[in-house]
């Protein structure tokens, strides 16, 4: 990767949910094409993403970290932690809600800035863990995630989109910080 800019990773800004909420969407499609029925995948508005991010952004207690990361300042990938839910309650383990990154840029080593970042906060949060939830069937997600230090735990979650069930596993992570 010599010669290529530097991948910067800094905190989400009002102003990055446009292309958050780009980045998002066109990930979902990207990511989920064949694991999602594609009426539900070409139905996704970024300009409705984009309105929930800003929403959920100027309503934030602090608790979710939104992280972009940018090369050249422009605004590549997303990704967003906080503590782990357990249904309803709080525990002392972070979650990774979402990562994803612009599908031109896969490969890049975008989305693994993003992640060592996320996991270096949560560490330093003093989290015992990290948790995440990906498709069962999100073979290069899974990939990605082994390659950072992540395993399966053995949980899986039933979820379905219109009526086609996409299961879920949970990848965990043991954190120096906890």
């Amino acid at each position: 990767m010599s010669g290529l800019p530097a991948i910067r990773v800094r905190p989400m800004a009002l102003a990055d949910c446009d292309r958050v909420a780009e980045i998002r969407v066109r990930g979902w499609q990207t990511a989920y094409r064949g694991l999602m029925p594609q009426p539900y995948l070409d139905g996704l508005s970024v300009t409705e993403d984009a309105e929930r991010r800003r929403e959920r952004f100027r309503q934030s207690d602090g608790s979710v970290i939104n992280l972009v990361a940018e090369q050249n300042g422009e605004v590549l990938g997303w990704a967003a932690h906080g503590p782990y839910r357990d249904g309803e309650q709080r525990t002392a383990d972070a979650e990774l809600y979402a990562i994803y990154v612009d599908a031109e840029r896969f490969g890049g080593g975008i989305g693994h800035a993003l992640l060592q970042e996320s996991v270096r906060r949560c560490s330093a949060a003093g989290h015992p863990r990290v948790y995440l939830w990906v498709l069962k069937g999100n073979t290069r997600a899974r990939a990605f995630y082994e390659r950072a230090g992540f395993h399966p735990d053995g949980t899986e979650e039933p979820f379905e989109v219109d009526g086609v069930p996409v299961p879920e596993v949970r990848y965990a992570k043991r954190l120096s910080g906890g």
